[in-house]
């Protein structure tokens, strides 16, 4: 797969060239989506305006190669992949808008469906739909998806909630259904269309039973094909064919923007867990809990309460319900106390005609209610992490007539039996209907293809022959239901969506097996290679989940894609094939996969199996260091306080040269010494603080805590600007002056360091030597853990926190029983109290760097501001700055790309100070923003300063 520069020359002419990705790492990176299946396109593309889609409409026909259109790539049924042009509009394409007082919301398909709810959550608004993935999903694949949820039933979905849509067909005509010309627009340059849509709108109301099909089939949850009832429903072109658009995942045209109807949030919440005998009585249960008045009935299956009976905080009667049980996740929502009083009585009179199988458990605390929720939603995790090696995950779903849902379940319990599919769990929103399954099939042979193949083929006779249900109520056709359309909805309905199809892409070029799709076994081809690589990347399910939180998206490559990569690298070295194309991941994999990979592992609070990618590759770079360079660490390490004084003398002479050549001077000779050398060094910058001129002596006799300055606070802890300002360390100590709380400095805490420069650099040996000597200070000088140990930057403090698996048996003893606190814990919980507070008549900008975030530090930030100032902001844009130790110094590049949506929030006005609490993320978004970001020490000195 040799890189493509005739296509990409073409596509340049139309493109910008960086937004034109053909080499081998950056396609193999697109080629999966959240489902089964993998195609590797010829070309990436990231267009920014509708004249750039236009354009590449005209080259698609021009050059007959298909076009797929591809938002978060969290779909499940393959319907974001292509072999052909990629056109990936999660980069750009953000617009988000609250119009008519928050009762309307605007947005463009690259925002992010949670997004959209956090904007409108001032107005006490959201969206209606609300998939499981609404944090991760994008407003594209939402709107091509008609994507529902566990609320939003058949009223709420996009296609109901739809206000205005801006669309672009093949043809390149760019419509707006709100303008009062778009009929006339449409009349005028596409008469065909027009003329097309009418005459099938005329075929189906001449066929009263295909009307009355479709009527039936969107009564209940319908993802299966086209969305027919738009020409039912509609009576003007561009409502038609706007509402053809929802659902038709990305087959008829581009979703450019849409405006969907706000609905009211529920701020109160009344929620319970049910547990009954059989999956027979849950289902009997469902519509008296309808009809009492719930919002939420989400149904779970004995495999599926087995699968997080052990997750922390689950209910101990779990493992003690009998092999046929089932449960009920009940949820009324309200928006008044009094509603929630009439759901209370509600819940009690519908529950006492049940037969339970125990007491049921209501609450209206938010926190026990996430714990309900928290089980709900860890069942497909749970399952994807108790699969075998090479196998996959799939998640199928369906709709049923509520009256036979349990039957239905009993059915497809006995499919996993007779398909030997174990571990097999079904839970769903029973108040729709709708189940979801997850089976973890083998694609490693033909005899396994094989029997899924079966599987599929007794599935889809199960669901239309015997019940007549859906085959997709909210995931979308894509590949894997493509071939039984026309099971489903019969041959009538099925012609309609093929002429639809040939009407308005009539040369097919348009996400082209997706929906319609001639070949019966589709669902078979293309399937998604899964060989067994490392632990990390095996457990992976290429969900997406991780992608919004990776500070590297949009500079190199997410989580996801380096471990889709090095699927592929493990793939080809495999099997032999290729060695041009292997050759060529392996060449570009360490920069896009290591190099500029943060390693702040917020991945993994977004991953639902608990990958951090950043583990992993901080491995690879251990594996990739030569025994000298081990050696080499691990000298640096044991004379940690010599390499100490070097950093500082650097610094020292580094503001020496800037003040005599300027910044940009010292920029340019370090790239000319780069280019000498042949290897990556350290840039200078404007942000980079001073040398930390002492350490104040402190007293250890009558010391409440022992401070530990990091090693960068006492080397370069000085903000670089205005020149004399007390260093990180002074100021600490100052507070606590203040505060009468007495800190103590070790004076041997020099030479001394968390090992996190080592570790996050692969150099395991020299970490764990770092850390066995940094807890024996620790031990010693918090005389046996009696003094809580106090760190001035959170990245030290969360490395501390959580180093236990790099600990010998005695070192992990000695820190069960130490207590290591971050200065923003010290400050909020010891100090804070204790200070005179006069607040500051300014506006603050806050940065919670990942560290603090992950040690759930964000709101004691945020209180601490708020006492020293009269207002503190977080950017909803929060970011990683990917600073990440020196990564910052080493791949400016990083940094200005991960902090730039924050950047640009944070740059939208000026604020009188802007504070984090670590010193090298203060220097990235100080890089970033080209503001001054200092450690929030220094606000709170000022605000405490009695004259």
């Amino acid at each position: 797969m040799p890189h493509d520069t005739n296509l990409h020359t073409a596509l340049a002419a139309i493109i910008s060239p960086e937004r034109v990705l053909t080499r081998p790492i950056e396609r193999v990176a697109y080629a999966s989506d959240a489902s089964l299946y993998r195609l590797i396109p010829r070309a990436v593309v990231q267009p920014v305006s509708v004249d750039e889609v236009r354009a590449l409409f005209a080259f698609s026909h021009a050059h007959r190669i298909p076009l797929t259109f591809r938002a978060a790539g969290t779909s499940l049924s393959g319907q974001a992949i292509t072999d052909g042009i990629l056109v990936d509009v999660s980069h750009h394409w953000k617009r988000l808008q609250i119009e008519d007082g928050g009762t309307r919301v605007r947005v463009q398909p690259g925002v992010i469906g949670g997004a959209v709810n956090a904007a409108l959550e001032p107005y006490a608004g959201r969206i209606g739909p609300d998939p499981a993935s609404i944090d991760v999903c994008m407003m594209g694949g939402i709107l091509a998806n008609n994507s529902g949820g566990m609320c939003c039933g058949v009223v709420e979905n996009p296609y109901s909630t739809l206000a205005a849509i801006t669309f672009m067909l093949p043809n390149g005509l760019l419509v707006d259904s709100a303008a009062p010309c778009a009929d006339e627009q449409l009349r005028m340059e596409a008469p065909e269309i027009v003329e097309g849509l009418f005459e099938l709108k005329r075929r189906i109301e001449a066929d009263p039973a295909l009307c009355d099909r479709i009527r039936t089939k969107y009564r209940m949850k319908n993802t299966t094909g086209y969305s027919l009832n738009a020409f039912l429903d509609f009576e003007t072109p561009a409502d038609i064919l706007g509402h053809l658009m929802i659902g038709s995942e990305g087959s008829l045209g581009f979703i450019a923007e849409a405006v969907l109807r706000a609905l009211p949030d529920y701020p109160l919440k009344y929620t319970g867990l049910l547990y009954f005998s059989t999956v027979q009585e849950a289902g009997r249960a469902i519509m008296p809990l309808r009809y009492s008045g719930t919002q939420t009935l989400e149904i779970m299956d004995r495999a599926a309460l087995r699968s997080v009976e052990n997750l922390p905080g689950a209910p101990p009667i779990l493992t003690s319900l009998p092999e046929a049980a089932a449960a009920l996740l009940v949820e009324y929502q309200c928006i008044t106390p009094d509603e929630l009083v009439h759901s209370r009585e509600a819940a009690a009179q519908a529950c006492r005609a049940l037969s339970l199988l125990h007491p049921p458990a209501f609450t209206e605390d938010p926190h026990e209610q996430a714990a309900f929720w928290k089980l709900r939603k860890g069942m497909f995790p749970s399952i994807s992490a108790m699969r075998r090696q090479g196998t996959t995950v799939v998640i199928e779903d369906l709709a049923f007539p509520l009256p036979r849902l349990a039957e239905a379940i009993t059915d497809l319990q006995a499919l996993f039996r007779k398909h030997d599919y174990d571990p097999a769990i079904i839970f769903g929103h029973a108040k729709d209907g709708n189940l979801h399954f997850v089976i973890t099939p083998s694609f490693g042979d033909e005899e396994n293809v094989r029997r899924f193949g079966q599987f599929m083929a007794d599935m889809v006779s199960l669901v239309v022959s015997k019940y007549d249900g859906a085959l997709k109520a909210e995931h979308g056709t894509g590949r894997n239901i493509a071939p039984f359309v026309e099971t489903e909805w019969g041959r009538a309905a099925y012609q309609i969506m093929k002429d639809l199809k040939a009407l308005i892409d009539p040369d097919g070029l348009l996400n082209p097996g997706v929906l319609v799709n001639p070949d019966p076994l589709a669902h078979l081809r293309h399937l998604k290679p899964l060989p067994t690589v490392e632990p990390e990347v095996d457990k992976c399910i290429e969900c997406g989940f991780c992608e919004p939180k990776c500070p590297s998206r949009r500079l190199t490559l997410t989580p996801r894609q380096r471990i889709v990569v090095r699927r592929e690298i493990a793939r080809l070295r495999a099997s032999g094939e290729d060695p041009a194309m292997l050759e060529s991941l392996l060449a570009d994999y360490q920069y896009a996969g290591l190099d500029t990979c943060a390693v702040d592992g917020l991945c993994a609070t977004a991953c639902p199996v608990n990958i951090s990618t950043g583990d992993l590759v901080k491995r690879l770079r251990a594996e990739g260091h030569s025994p000298r360079a081990q050696k080499i660490a691990h000298s640096i390490a044991s004379h940690f306080e010599t390499a100490e004084a070097i950093v500082g003398a650097v610094v020292r002479l580094g503001h020496i040269a800037q003040a005599v050549m300027g910044a940009k001077g010292v920029i340019v000779l370090t790239q000319g010494a780069e280019h000498l050398l042949g290897r990556r060094l350290p840039k200078w910058n404007t942000a980079m603080p001073r040398p930390t001129r002492h350490i104040p002596p402190t007293q250890r006799e009558g010391a409440q805590a022992v401070y530990f300055p990091s090693c960068l606070s006492r080397t370069m802890g000085t903000p670089p600007n205005p020149p004399g300002r007390p260093s990180l360390i002074e100021t600490f100590l100052t507070i606590a002056e203040r505060a009468n709380v007495p800190i103590w400095i070790p004076k041997d805490s020099r030479g001394h360091c968390c090992g996190m420069p080592f570790g996050s650099k692969g150099y395991s040996q020299a970490y764990r030597e770092t850390l066995h000597r940094m807890l024996g200070r620790f031990w010693e000088w918090s005389e046996g853990g009696r003094l809580p140990v106090v760190i001035d930057a959170s990245s030290c403090t969360y490395t501390l926190r959580t180093c236990t698996a790099d600990l010998t048996p005695a070192d992990l003893e000695r820190w069960r029983q130490l207590t290591i606190l971050d200065s923003l814990e010290f400050v909020h919980d010891i100090l804070l109290p204790r200070l005179p507070i006069c607040r500051l008549p300014e506006e603050v900008a806050l940065h919670p760097n990942c560290a603090a975030r992950k040690l759930d530090l964000s709101g004691k930030l945020a209180d601490i501001a708020g006492f020293c100032a009269a207002s503190a902001t977080t950017p909803q844009n929060l970011e990683c700055c990917a600073f990440a130790g020196d990564r910052g110094l080493l791949f400016p590049e990083m940094t200005i790309s991960a902090a730039q949506p924050e950047a640009q929030e944070v740059n939208t006005r000026t604020y009188d100070g802007y504070y984090s609490s670590n010193l090298t993320c203060e220097m990235g978004m100080s890089l970033a923003t080209g503001r001054p970001y200092r450690s929030f020490l220094y606000l709170v000195e000022r605000a405490t300063r009695t004259s």
